[in-house]
């Protein structure tokens, strides 16, 4: 069996976010085909209950604690050193260390990154063909942080983007492949990237269809007789507890006002003192952790993605057309899904249309046309098989050779294999 490193920047379970629930199954289907390596951080401590998980999947693995106020003051090395302040953020020592054991060791010739601000530990590994799945374009993501700050962190903000992009531009053209989560996002990365374009490459995140099914049975964990819509997300996640505050008091507000039976659940771990305050408002409730999302998308009214903020692909969104609800969503939040708007879901431009096309549904009654049509094309679109079968393609292509370097370091590799 090949080995692989893999380097992640979050312990890749439980998958119950949306970065860790790819990059856990991109570990599940990998471990299959390689004995993995896996250096990763722990960020919250519950999830060293998964560790023998995670370690049942891998060969040799390396976990280090990450702490986010020690980090952020870490990261501020970057202002002083012309870096984004992602890299020192994620920079260890220890780290380090184990992965130059490991490919001094290890027979690796494959190497997966997850995540940009991994890969600075592997700079130095161009013997080994290295993959990276950037996931989304981070560096978009500052950028519409910036906006919506003022001075000094707009400023802070706008930095980060532009620093962070001449890095991921620099990884994609060193690399041999780089995948994004979606066509939407690869292509505007090759727009941004051009010298890299033709590295650059996609491959979709998956829906469980049998675990997220209408067709279960679920209990209902809402008071009787009203109508709910839902919210689910980690509401740690700035960009999710963003959304919710608009909504809850920009669009919400309104919705109540005329259907005053109506009630709107946010449902998501780790919710910030923001989002615990909307509870104050007038049917507003935040769930906290709850041991299963799904009874609350299978009696929701209705599903809302009012993302002002994102990148990539949304699981929520996913999920939640899987279990054949309606999705009412900002473009935001549909963009890099491949779905059909006013058939398979519904997209909301602004506070009005968003009000507008909730009441207008919920006055009308139930329609089960567009549920069935949203996971008509989770199915067709959307399975992990279909999508991890693109990365199965990028491991087998033949490795670049990007400098003389490089191939001379490939060729001491190969001549030093015994016979």
């Amino acid at each position: 069996m090949q080995e692989l490193l893999y380097l992640v920047h979050r312990i890749p379970y439980p998958p119950d976010k949306g970065d860790k629930i790819r990059s856990y199954h991109l570990l599940k289907h990998l471990s299959q085909h390689y004995r993995i390596h896996l250096g990763t951080f722990i960020d919250d401590e519950k999830d060293r209950n998964y560790l023998g998980k995670v370690r049942s999947l891998c060969g040799e693995t390396c976990f280090v604690d990450l702490y986010p106020g020690t980090a952020r003051l870490r990261s501020l090395r970057g202002l002083f050193s012309g870096q984004p302040l992602t890299l020192p953020y994620y920079r260890d020592r220890g780290l380090q260390a184990w992965v130059n054991g490991i490919l001094e060791t290890k027979p690796v010739r494959n190497i997966l990154i997850f995540s940009s601000a991994m890969a600075q530990y592997v700079s130095h590994a161009g013997y080994a063909r290295r993959i990276i799945d950037f996931v989304d374009i981070d560096s978009d993501k500052w950028m519409q942080y910036s906006t919506t700050k003022t001075w000094p962190m707009s400023w802070i903000y706008r930095r980060e983007s532009r620093l962070l992009l001449r890095y991921e531009r620099k990884i994609a053209k060193d690399f041999d492949s780089a995948a994004f989560v979606s066509e939407t996002e690869a292509s505007l990365f090759k727009q941004l990237a051009p010298e890299a374009a033709a590295k650059i490459t996609h491959f979709n995140n998956g829906v469980d269809a049998h675990y997220f099914s209408p067709q279960n049975i679920y209990p209902n964990p809402y008071p009787a007789g009203i109508e709910t819509l839902v919210f689910i997300g980690a509401m740690d996640y700035w960009a999710n507890v963003d959304a919710v505050d608009w909504f809850a008091r920009r669009v919400f507000s309104t919705i109540r006002a005329q259907l005053p039976k109506v009630e709107f659940h946010i449902v998501g771990a780790r919710p910030t003192t923001a989002v615990m305050a909307l509870a104050a408002l007038p049917g507003v409730t935040v769930t906290g952790s709850v041991p299963d999302v799904r009874p609350y998308l299978a009696h929701a009214s209705l599903a809302v993605a009012p993302l002002r903020i994102a990148r990539g692909i949304q699981n929520k969104v996913l999920e939640a057309m899987a279990m054949e609800k309606i999705v009412i969503a900002s473009p935001q939040a549909m963009e890099g899904i491949c779905a059909q708007p006013g058939q398979e879901l519904l997209v909301a431009n602004d506070e009005v249309d968003f009000a507008h096309q909730i009441i207008t549904l919920l006055q009308s009654g139930p329609n089960r046309v567009i549920g069935r049509a949203a996971r008509a094309r989770v199915l067709e679109d959307y399975s992990w098989k279909r999508g991890l079968g693109r990365m199965d393609a990028i491991l087998s292509q033949p490795q670049a050779l990007n400098t003389k370097k490089d191939c001379l370091q490939t060729l001491l590799a190969e001549h030093a294999k015994p016979i």
